[in-house]
């Protein structure tokens, strides 16, 4: 070696058992300098060149850089498939110079190659500038212009021997075929601590050290990066969007915001509407705020006349009875201070009257007995010390029997009512107001409601009453105007009586007549109505004008909704048997 970069040449293998072998000289490097580029690799040695080359028994005759092939029969060789490759294969024997010419060889029948005189084999060759190197590896060097192009194989898996084929001599531009090319096979790595396995060299592959072919550069599709940029657009223009959307959003928008709105128009309303009605009687309604004997509250009152004559209820007003204080405020705003000129504790009923006030303005009164459920009724009051509050419904009942009151516990307090049931919302503060009809006129006033989970039927008068439940009661005008008429006129209210003392504690459907009355006196007055119509110790009336009364209570409700003088029709039972009575209505005076 020169330089270090060694020479290639064919490696040796073991020759196939034939009589003699042919050697065929090696072309010698060109002039490449001592950069060694004129090195000529060639492709590792196919298996019947190998074969051939190995054969003990061939007759080698060399001459100056000539090699002739000995005259020796020859067996036929085998007949083989065969493949056309682009380059002829070179056949080498170890121990034959460099500088020998190369012979084509090719898998014709040796019978048919014609002999080759010693003459024509014998040509002069140029010589190599160093020796060659048994050790040298590709890919130093580039083929000779006097090499035949090598034939090109892909790396393969390996391929099981075949029957070895002598060499022939064969006529000059025979290009010998090439057994079929294997499959590729990828390039195995070396083994840790040696060197890679022997591999067929291709000068034309693209393969590093003549391992194998690189594959072809693969062009990119457009589609993809098309398909990324139009996700990539729309991401960033939904981002732009959503926060411009944000924006608009929370600062609403990018320009001064004006909202549509109806103009003036009609303020007036239809004097049968909720409205007008309202608009009507809301002058003519007043809130009272009531002090005295250690307690206050707050009521609703309607003025009756010009002269400043107010109509509530009495347990709006009893706080003040003897030494207290009455503020009236109108729906103006205006304030004047009050005096009660009557009250009834039955019918739980009071007037009080304001002084020096002009331009009071007077509700109309209805008649209650023509009204019939399902009518739409308006109730104005000041619930909780709201005033002027309005709230409407319907009649949702007639002649519900009502007691409210008896917190005294003598029963001296106790009111009974027939009254009309609305499911207006009605509550603590709406007491004494008004409740209106279609045409804005009053036929009750405002006095009970029955709570939720309670028993009592007063309007705010028991603590821990949630408010309305749509159960409200008034007492109806017809018995109110009486009752404000003979307070205004004489103080007093008569109520109407039958002279009889009831069993209170009766639990039979019915109203009982006691044996005894109080104090040991006669359950029924002698000379009284009811003694005059024939009634009898321990009588169960049972109707009134025809109405069912199923206890005591509801007998007194009955009586009480008529004046005094007025007859009636009772139904009772006495020893099993019904009986039907006719009296008339005595008065007593009311407390």
């Amino acid at each position: 070696m020169n330089d270090g970069k060694p020479n290639w040449w064919s490696r040796p293998s073991t020759a196939p058992e034939t009589p003699e072998a042919a050697r065929i000289p090696s072309p010698p490097p060109t002039d490449g300098g001592d950069d060694g580029d004129g090195d000529f690799p060639l492709p590792a040695p196919q298996p019947q060149v190998e074969a051939a080359a190995a054969s003990a028994e061939a007759e080698t005759v060399v001459e100056t850089g000539t090699a002739e092939i000995a005259d020796a029969p020859r067996p036929a060789a085998p007949e083989q498939e065969t493949v056309p490759a682009p380059a002829p294969a070179v056949l080498l024997t170890k121990g034959e110079p460099a500088d020998a010419p190369v012979t084509p060889v090719t898998d014709a029948p040796v019978a048919d190659a014609p002999q080759v005189a010693p003459e024509a084999v014998a040509q002069p060759a140029p010589q190599p500038l160093h020796a060659p190197d048994e050790y040298r590896t590709p890919p130093y060097g580039e083929p000779g212009p006097w090499a035949p192009a090598p034939p090109v194989q892909h790396p393969a898996a390996s391929v099981p021997p075949q029957a070895p084929v002598p060499p022939q001599a064969q006529p000059q531009g025979h290009v010998p075929p090439v057994p079929p090319q294997q499959a590729a096979v990828p390039p195995v790595p070396p083994q840790q601590g040696g060197t890679a396995p022997w591999m067929q060299y291709d000068p034309w592959g693209g393969a590093v050290g003549g391992i194998g072919v690189a594959p072809a550069p693969v062009k990119k599709s457009r589609k993809g990066l098309a398909l990324a940029g139009a996700l990539v657009f729309a991401l960033v223009t939904g981002v732009i969007g959503g926060g411009i959307g944000a924006y608009v959003e929370r600062n609403g928008g990018l320009t001064t915001v004006e909202l549509p709105q109806a103009d003036g128009g009609d303020t007036d309303r239809a004097p049968e509407s909720v409205a007008g009605i309202a608009a009507a009687a809301l002058p003519g309604v007043v809130t009272l705020h009531v002090s005295g004997g250690g307690s206050s509250g707050t009521g609703t009152g309607f003025v009756l006349d010009t002269k400043g004559h107010i109509l509530t209820n009495n347990h709006v007003v009893d706080a003040a009875e003897s030494s207290g204080d009455i503020t009236v405020t109108f729906s103006s705003g205006e304030t004047a201070r009050a005096k009660i000129v009557g009250k009834d504790t039955g019918y739980d009923l009071a007037v009080v009257q304001v002084t020096g006030v002009s331009g009071l303005k007077a509700l109309p009164l209805g008649n209650s007995d023509n009204v019939r459920v399902g009518d739409p009724v308006v109730a104005i009051g000041a619930p909780f010390d709201l005033s002027n509050t309005v709230t409407s419904g319907i009649i949702s009942a007639k002649e519900r029997p009502i007691t409210a009151g008896g917190e005294k516990g003598d029963g001296t307090d106790i009111s009974y009512v027939d009254a009309l049931q609305t499911d207006a919302p009605i509550n603590p503060g709406n007491s004494g107001g008004p409740l209106l009809d279609s045409k804005g006129r009053v036929i009750g006033i405002n006095s009970a409601i029955r709570a939720a989970g309670g028993s009592g039927d007063g309007d705010g008068g028991s603590a821990g009453q949630p408010g309305s439940i749509g159960l409200g009661f008034a007492i109806p005008i017809n018995q109110g105007k009486r009752v404000a008429e003979e307070l205004i006129n004489t103080g007093k209210a008569t109520h109407p009586v039958i002279g009889v003392s009831l069993d209170m504690q009766f639990n039979g459907d019915g109203a009982r007549v006691g044996e005894k009355g109080k104090d040991g006196a006669a359950s029924v007055t002698p000379g009284g109505p009811a003694a005059a119509a024939g009634l009898r110790p321990g009588d169960v009336i049972t109707k009134v004008d025809g109405q069912r009364v199923h206890n005591g209570e509801e007998l007194i409700v009955k009586i009480r909704a008529h004046r005094p003088g007025d007859k009636l029709r009772l139904t009772l039972t006495r020893d099993g048997k019904e009986l039907t009575k006719t009296l008339t209505l005595g008065s007593s005076q009311g407390t």
